[in-house]
């Protein structure tokens, strides 16, 4: 069989190459203009510095609170959640003696046991060393790690629909896979010293005694979470072991158990801070503090991109559709 193609002469050709050039020029002058402005607003929204000592040093003096940020898994770093900056941000605030407070806005599932108790001690000691009050906030979600650096607020507001709690640890995970490998004859041989430093490895079966190992880490993990809560809430500790079976909580469960302190939008955690402060509501602003994205400009390109082109091809597609050279392919 042939194919049917139209007839077209060499000044339509060079006519449509012309218009489809044009057409490229101008999507990816579009997405560089997109991805620009995406770099642009991210760093200038989540600039660290924004509202530190640094700044105010170019404007008239005003007290402030300072709202941290705290959103997404709590780990070392990713692209919402960066240890070291809110570390670092929490020292810069406790030097800097136009700050009045600190309100951490919790929007997180949790993470690292380590992260969330470095968080939670760097607050104790803003506390203790300035005598300022610190506040949570919770947004949608504020579990495990992330109620865990909660703790070490004064008070805890959540919003109506908040979702709280997952009071407890997990210590790891194993797949043992070794019965398979037999199955099909495969030998994965790991070479060590020590019984017990193959433990959670997928061609070894967990033992007893690692089982034992495991647990007790979890264990340990879970008295000092527990303990914290314990403290921070002044509730007693067998009481809070009964709440804390890893399960989550809604913002009304959990504050008929004493785990938090309010419901309330996020300007009446504002007001209820400004009057622990007895401060008047106009004597100080608010500042946002968040990390700066993670992201490359090569995301911000990508994402540019998911906008500009099925627009540009919108646009186009009437006089594209016109040249009997040019295939549409998918949908």
């Amino acid at each position: 069989m042939y194919d049917l193609v139209p007839q077209h002469n060499d000044k339509n050709e060079q006519m449509r190459k012309g218009g489809l050039i044009v057409l490229l020029v101008i999507v990816i002058l579009a997405m560089l203009i997109a991805a620009v402005t995406k770099v642009n607003a991210a760093y200038s929204d989540t600039a660290a510095p924004k509202g530190s000592s640094v700044l105010k040093m170019f404007h008239t003096p005003k007290e402030y609170i300072a709202a941290i940020h705290i959103e997404g898994v709590i780990e070392v770093k990713n692209n919402t959640y960066d240890q070291q900056w809110l570390l670092e941000t929490i020292s810069d605030l406790e030097r800097d003696s136009f700050n009045i407070g600190i309100i951490l806005v919790i929007d997180s599932p949790g993470g690292g046991v380590y992260e969330a108790d470095e968080a939670y001690l760097a607050l104790l000691d803003y506390k203790k060393r300035t005598g300022r009050p610190v506040f949570a906030y919770m947004q949608s979600l504020a579990a495990s790690g992330g109620y865990y650096i909660a703790c070490a607020a004064d008070k805890i507001i959540a919003n109506r629909n908040t979702l709280t709690g997952s009071i407890g640890v997990i210590a790891g995970s194993s797949v043992d896979i070794s019965e398979l490998l037999e199955k099909y004859g495969i030998k994965y041989n790991t070479i060590t010293a020590g019984k017990n430093k193959n433990m959670g490895n997928l061609n070894e079966p967990m033992t007893e005694e690692q089982r034992a190992i495991m647990q007790s880490i979890a264990d340990e993990c879970y008295e000092q979470f527990t303990s914290i809560v314990a403290e921070s809430r002044n509730l007693d500790i067998d009481n809070v072991k009964q709440l804390a079976d890893g399960r989550i909580y809604t913002a009304k469960q959990a504050l008929d158990h004493g785990l938090i302190d309010a419901i309330d939008r996020y300007q009446g955690a504002i007001d209820l801070l400004s009057k622990d402060y007895n401060s008047d509501e106009n004597d100080f602003e608010v500042v946002d503090y968040r990390p700066k994205s993670k992201k490359e400009f090569l995301d911000y390109l990508l994402e540019a991109s998911k906008e500009v082109i099925p627009m540009a091809l919108s646009k186009n597609q009437k006089s594209l559709s016109r040249s009997p050279a040019y295939l549409f392919l998918g949908n």
